[in-house]
């Protein structure tokens, strides 16, 4: 399979589908697509003891995944060979990740033009709470 020849989209449902290997960085903050469509992804995710400092999962979880969700509702809106990369993330964490808990992240679209895509995201358990929440800019590379 030529990932040059997918779109966005069909990059993210081979992942989800198993059709393909998500990205390595997945195996140190695990993130699994459970959900996508245009413009909107859903990423199952938790923290465990590599996420640990001081006490606490690291904030750096909580940016990562949420760099990976919106960054990633993004990249669903993209024709084949297109890319994107962040470059700016806007987060703001309310409350402490829970180790060893199923999260949910979902990014979607705000705003896309030729160049820059704009998107927000949200870290939620199954309960509803939320734990962090930010804004991107990606640029986009056609």
């Amino acid at each position: 399979m030529n990932l040059n020849e997918l779109s966005g989209l069909e990059l993210f449902r081979a992942m989800k589908e198993g059709k393909i290997p998500y990205p390595s960085m997945t195996q140190t903050i695990p993130m699994r697509c459970v959900e996508v469509e245009k413009g909107f992804i859903r990423i199952q995710t938790r923290a465990d003891s590599r996420h640990m400092t001081l006490g606490g999962v690291h904030g750096g979880f909580s940016a990562t995944v949420l760099d990976g969700a919106t960054a990633s509702a993004v990249h669903t809106t993209l024709e084949p060979g297109e890319g994107c990369s962040t470059l700016d993330l806007n987060i703001k964490i309310l409350r402490p990740v829970p180790l060893d808990t199923d999260l949910i992240a979902e990014g979607s679209i705000i705003h896309t033009s030729k160049r820059v895509g704009v998107s927000k995201g949200t870290l939620k358990d199954d309960q509803g709470t939320l734990y962090a929440y930010a804004t991107t800019t990606c640029a986009i590379f056609r």
